[in-house]
């Protein structure tokens, strides 16, 4: 069977074995080393909760405690400090002042005792992680949050004692601050944890065990760690699958939510993948295992997840750089306070400027910059179904201009499909479909598959006997008391057949432009030809017009002929095409585009584009759900939509400027307002008090959050849908 179909009954176009494996079928799982990572979901390289955690140097945690305890330490240490910062900001004189109400003679206590608690329960990390940045001699975030809370709380613990003459009351201030970076942490931590939390969840919806099928028919169930590849398990209608595998038998709407994101089911047939954790809606299946542990979809994921947590952001790095520029610009500026006022003989001014200033310095919008944008994002994306590998990547998109379409399984499906039908007279397009669908019935090819499958979207298609493969020429059946045969130009000649000039004339314009053509021939007679070409995704023509809209140019490329390319990229609209390249050459495409000016986005299936995604500036990887060792990628889509391309892109636009707007308001606050607080404008009879400073501090991060949010204003799924 085999043998006839790679003659006679593959497309006239050339078309290697990477460029046509069909559809699902053509992507492997685990193509890529198992790491020992496996299921674990959990990155090995994490920043300490109670340690080192902000600056952007990673702490090591052999523990194995992952980005889910360390946010859960930090939503405790936030949660607990907020509850003893409330009775301390409403016992503060300058809080009653403004809100015109009177503080209760026995509430004084509360200020400095619940404020040290929070200064010593929830300033901890800050406090540690100081330490440990200062010993590596790179003071940032850390030390510049423990530098201000330390000030805030000495400089407060002076004033309760009555020591030094001081008026600075700075607890309210301070356990705002304490509570403010907690949560900018938090949130950082949860966005971190978030896939990790997700693929979690998808393991425990494993099944505890598999339904086993023996070789003498029996059904035995079996620990999930006792199935190997080639075992043939039952998943039952409503259970889930235990492994990935390829359905054998029945035929099942499958819900691959879990996986893709998408809540419509999928019809999964024999010859079709399924993958562990998905669920048999309808129907029994029986699948049998390809792949079992480290090499399942699902540790694919975890992979993907490892590298996304382990990844930095460019604009977090800036905000560390920002943190360390505006440490030694705060205090420099306490210093030469402190100096000039003491010089001036103002002594408990000198102290009361420098203790403001270094209080002041203290970056609440900084430290919620970037882990507000970047939670909102990561809530965001994977929702639309795109797991972000490197924020690098993500952050690179929105300066791509050229998108580079792998065409097989991108922009087409993979698979071919019927796409033209041409009956002599007297015969109907139904009846010779009909017909050529009954000799296929029994064929496993995926020819004969497309060929039934457009037979019964028309109709029923009826039962054929005596079926025959012939071999190099095609199969042959009786129906109905006729002998029907389907076949490709071996057929023909066996027969010494010309088919009708009109037919001729059909069949030679299908096969110039790269389609399969089979022959129907009723008791010898020629009464029909079918066409067959990869099937070209509906969502591709809105992929590109999107993509066009918005400036960016479209190529695709290919192992096709260049005729099968040009009718593809006629069809779609494609600027440029690459056509009758080999797998290992396509790389240089990228290279060939990076070199006239672009920035270059490779878009591909990430079995055969590993080079041509490690080489483009950005990589992305469609169709996680059924391949997922996608190691060269750093943007994996959970779907087969292109469209979801322009998703990618607008968030990384979105997303990156609200993180630059961000970063920019908090640093020009601090910028502005130290100056203010030390007193340059003393001489105009202007000096920033400093509760007014502490109250346009926390006013500050309080932009800052808001402006984060507007981030949910972008619609990506509408972007992923072409609108």
């Amino acid at each position: 069977m085999s043998e006839r179909h790679q003659s006679d009954r593959r497309p006239a176009a050339r078309d290697d074995v990477s460029e046509h494996r069909g559809g699902a079928a053509s992507r492997r799982v685990g193509d890529a080393e198992p790491d020992d990572g496996g299921m674990r979901g959990v990155a090995t390289d994490h920043r300490a909760a109670d340690g080192h955690h902000g600056s952007g140097q990673h702490g090591s945690d052999h523990g194995g405690s992952g980005h889910g305890d360390h946010a859960a330490a930090f939503r405790d240490r936030f949660w607990l400090s907020l509850v003893l910062s409330v009775p301390v900001v409403f016992a503060s004189h300058l809080v009653a002042e403004l809100l015109g109400y009177e503080v209760a003679p026995g509430a004084t206590w509360m200020p400095p005792v619940l404020g040290t608690l929070v200064f010593v329960y929830g300033g901890s990390p800050f406090l540690t992680g100081a330490v440990t940045e200062l010993r590596a001699r790179q003071p940032g975030m850390m030390t510049l949050v423990a530098l201000a809370i330390s000030v805030a709380f000495v400089a407060s613990g002076l004033t309760t004692l009555g020591i030094g003459g001081l008026d600075l009351d700075f607890w309210w201030e301070l356990v705002l601050l304490v509570v403010i970076m907690l949560l900018g942490h938090w949130l950082e931590m949860r966005a971190l944890g978030q896939a990790t939390g997700a693929l979690g969840a998808l393991a425990e919806l494993l099944p505890d065990s598999a339904e086993r099928i023996e070789a003498d028919g029996t059904m035995h169930p079996v620990a999930l760690t006792d199935l190997a590849v080639g075992d043939l398990v039952l998943v039952r209608s409503g259970g889930r699958v235990p492994a990935d595998g390829v359905v054998i038998d029945g035929a099942a709407d499958v819900d691959e939510s879990m996986i893709t994101g998408e809540s419509a089911t999928v019809r999964r047939a024999a010859g079709e993948r399924v993958v562990a954790g998905t669920v048999a809606t309808d129907s029994a299946l029986r699948v049998r295992v390809s792949a079992v542990g480290e090499d399942t979809a699902l540790a694919g994921i975890a992979r993907l997840v490892e590298q996304a947590q382990s990844s930095r952001s460019r604009a977090q790095a800036l905000a560390d750089r920002a943190a360390a520029a505006l440490f030694w610009f705060a205090l420099g500026a306490g210093i030469l306070t402190f100096v000039v006022w003491s010089l001036i003989g103002e002594a408990t001014t000198a102290v009361e400027r420098t203790v403001t200033v270094l209080v002041i310095a203290c970056p609440h919008a900084l430290g919620l910059a970037i882990p507000l944008v970047i939670a909102i994002s990561t809530a965001m994306s994977a929702k639309a179904g795109i797991l972000v590998k490197d924020r690098l990547a993500l952050e690179r998109m929105r300066t791509v201009d050229a998108v580079l379409f792998d065409k097989t399984g991108t922009l087409t499906k993979g698979s071919p499909a019927v796409t033209e039908v041409v009956p002599v007279a007297g015969v109907s397009r139904a009846e010779l479909l009909a017909l050529a669908a009954s000799a296929e019935l029994d064929s496993e090819h995926p020819l004969a598959r497309a060929v039934v499958a457009a037979a019964r979207e028309s109709g029923e298609v009826p039962a054929a006997q005596d079926f025959r493969s012939l071999t190099g020429r095609g199969v042959q059946a009786v129906v109905d008391g006729a002998t029907i045969a389907v076949g490709g130009p071996a057929l023909l000649r066996e027969h010494d057949i010309e088919p009708p000039p009109d037919l001729t004339a059909a069949t030679d314009e299908w096969t110039g432009r790269g389609a399969g053509v089979l022959h129907v021939l009723r008791d010898g007679v020629v009464i029909g030809a079918v066409a067959l070409a990869d099937e070209i995704r509906p969502e591709s023509r809105e992929a590109v017009a999107a993509l066009h809209a918005e400036g960016v140019r479209v190529v695709m490329i290919t192992g096709d002929t260049r005729g099968v390319a040009e009718a593809v990229a006629g069809e779609l609209g494609v600027d440029e095409v690459f056509a009758e390249v080999l797998p290992a050459d396509k790389d240089g495409a990228v290279v060939e585009l990076q070199q006239r000016g672009h920035r270059v986005a490779m878009v591909g299936d990430g079995v055969n584009d590993a080079p041509a995604l490690a080489r483009a500036d950005v990589g992305i990887a469609i169709g996680a759900g059924t391949d997922v060792a996608v190691e060269s990628a750093g943007v994996v889509l959970a779907s087969d939509d292109p469209r979801a391309v322009l998703a990618v892109r607008r968030l990384s636009m979105a997303s990156y400027r609200k993180m630059w707007q961000n970063l920019a308001w908090a640093t020009a606050y601090n910028l502005i307002t130290v100056p203010l607080a030390a007193g340059v404008l003393a001489g105009v009879g202007f000096v920033l008090p400093p509760a007014l400073g502490a109250v346009a501090m926390s006013l500050s991060t309080i932009v800052v959050a808001l402006n984060a949010q507007l981030l949910r204003r972008v619609r990506l799924t509408e972007a992923a849908a072409g609108r």
